[in-house]
């Protein structure tokens, strides 16, 4: 199937028509009723897709499908592209997994369906792919819908529609990513949950406040409490009152358009608007000199 490139396709008309694709990624290795490869490829001719969602591949879990494939052969083909400026090379869109496990046992050639996909629509069916499987880890689902966001200029509102999920899900899943690297870094470890980071977003400290969790192992509603009530933190009576009596203060529409921002940007956003007056103040925060470029790089546009 080659998919039709126009420069008007819409998220949601393009992903309903990758899902066909995507439905093979779906089935198990196991499974009884395979696709037919368009093609048998060197394995060495074959490279992994650079804009792959997924970064952690867990190793125990290659292993295991090194083994069935090694019985079995790889029952269902990758879906490949034509690498871009590479004759005769191919470009995984979707697969990596069969492909890292062929290598481990030692395979020769693997079967692969060629697709002529752009950039967008690789991007899209990695993805969606792995989004249903539930395979990335929390930090892995943020960066893929801030890519189809910032790089590709698709709403939150458009990929809720098209990947079946809820457009606060897809904000708050984006906000993470305002987190600072440490907290990420546990985030994908799995020591904090998702519910865990987006209480701690909330905190003016919140490596310490994940340190803490961990090392308590408490609950996400004992950690929404403790950002509550944590010292330095902006909802804390007695540190910064005024603070915590503006922030108590705000509407509901401003504190929405304040978390719609921060997902676009990533970054932890403040609105500072008195009620009745035209003028305000808006605070961005960030965590890095990287997100400092990239806002400065989006302000310049």
């Amino acid at each position: 199937m080659t998919v039709k490139k126009s420069q008007s396709r819409g998220l949601g008309r393009g992903l309903s028509a990758l899902m066909a694709d995507v439905s093979i990624e779906s089935t198990q290795q196991g499974t009884d009723d395979p696709q037919s490869p368009d093609l048998m490829v060197p394995v060495e001719k074959v490279r992994p897709n650079p804009n792959q969602p997924r970064r952690d591949f867990d190793t125990s879990q290659l292993e295991d499908l090194s083994r069935s494939i090694s019985e079995k052969g790889i029952i269902q083909p990758l879906i490949v592209r034509a690498a871009p400026g590479r004759a005769g090379e191919y470009e995984i869109v979707a697969g990596e997994r069969r492909w890292r496990a062929a290598q481990m046992a030692k395979l020769h050639e693997i079967p692969v369906l060629i697709r002529n996909f752009d950039d967008t629509e690789v991007l899209e069916v990695a993805i969606i792919e792995n989004i249903q499987r539930a395979d990335l880890n929390p930090v892995e689902e943020a960066f893929g819908y801030q890519q189809l966001m910032q790089k590709f200029g698709h709403t939150q509102e458009r990929l809720a529609d098209a990947l079946g999920k809820s457009r606060s899900h897809i904000a708050n899943s984006v906000r993470l990513l305002s987190l600072p690297d440490e907290v990420l870094s546990y985030l994908r470890e799995g020591k904090l949950s998702s519910g865990h980071a987006r209480a701690i977003i909330t905190s003016d400290d919140p490596v310490a406040l994940a340190r803490r969790v961990i090392q308590k192992s408490l609950s996400v509603r004992e950690t929404e409490k403790l950002a509550k009530s944590g010292v330095g933190n902006i909802f804390n009576e007695s540190g910064k009152s005024a603070k915590a009596r503006q922030e108590r203060s705000k509407d509901a529409d401003t504190k929405a358009l304040e978390d719609d921002l921060s997902a676009t940007l990533s970054m932890k956003v403040a609105i500072e608007h008195v009620p009745g007056q035209e003028n305000g103040k808006i605070t961005v925060r960030y965590e890095s000199l990287d997100q400092l470029d990239r806002l400065v790089g989006m302000l310049s546009v």
